[in-house]
């Protein structure tokens, strides 16, 4: 026993075909106006919440820029064309423009997983240029060019999430979905390791460092060919300056071909 009732049915026996007709356009009046509230309050909303200034400076910001609009611009659109398609799909199936049943019941039961799918596809692109951003700015004093490699991967693992979520909401099966997610994974894995060894072995080698502490902010030491006081030692790189100049050193250098601290 199904429970509820057809909507559009009711107004088509409750109105004359002419006033189904006004109904209609009285419908599409409101939705026009609702669409215009949903984009102009989805604006300030995001505006409040301080939006254009976390994605500013994003490649997807820029693009938008470029199009002339703004990311806040897009995602406010995409919630008043929500709006605009489902008001016109409903005036259509009021006014009986269309098989009522068989497209309101798809329709409607596709339109909100495709409003979704799009606009998680839209947070992984500005979650991913940020998060970029970010690892680039904190990778910024590694001096080593497989540093540039880790920021891309980031991104990329973040669009593809993104995607692998709006397939999801589009309804693709949930095995093809872990199969590409094992297949990345495992791409990622293999890229990792070829492409950061470096990186991996300079972070070990800074791990050792920072645990055992041969040297400290402030001692002279003497690494290879350079030497100076030591100004900062992280994960990745040591910072020794002599002279007025800074050397950036990377830890595995460090820690392969050994330190000469000097006592004052």
């Amino acid at each position: 026993m199904q429970f509820g009732f057809d909507w559009a049915t009711i107004i088509r026996q409750v109105f004359s075909p002419q006033g189904t007709f006004v109904f209609s356009l009285v419908v599409l009046a409101f939705g026009i106006v609702l669409g215009y509230l949903v984009w102009r309050s989805s604006r300030r909303f995001m505006r409040e919440l301080g939006v254009p200034e976390a994605v500013e400076g994003t490649p997807f910001e820029r693009t938008a820029r470029g199009l002339g609009t703004s990311t806040v611009g897009i995602v406010s659109n995409l919630a008043a064309l929500f709006i605009y398609i489902t008001t016109v799909t409903a005036v259509l199936n009021i006014a009986q423009l269309t098989d009522p049943e068989l497209y309101w019941a798809r329709f409607t039961s596709f339109l909100p997983d495709l409003f979704i799918a799009l606009f998680a596809v839209i947070i992984g692109l500005i979650a991913g240029d940020k998060a970029k951003l970010i690892v680039s700015e904190r990778l910024r004093s590694v001096k080593m060019p497989e540093a540039t490699v880790l920021p891309e991967l980031v991104k990329y693992s973040i669009f593809y999430l993104a995607v692998l979520i709006a397939l999801g909401q589009l309804g693709v099966e949930t095995l093809a979905l872990l199969i590409l997610l094992g297949a990345y994974a495992f791409g990622l894995v293999f890229v990792c390791g070829l492409a950061l060894k470096d990186i991996l072995q300079a972070g070990a080698a800074g791990l050792y460092l920072l645990l055992t502490e041969p040297y400290s902010i402030g001692d002279e030491i003497v690494i290879g060919d350079q030497s100076g006081i030591v100004q900062e030692v992280d994960i990745l790189v040591t910072r020794i300056e002599s002279d007025g100049e800074e050397y950036i050193i990377p830890n595995k250098r460090v820690f392969n071909t050994g330190i000469v601290r000097i006592r004052g």
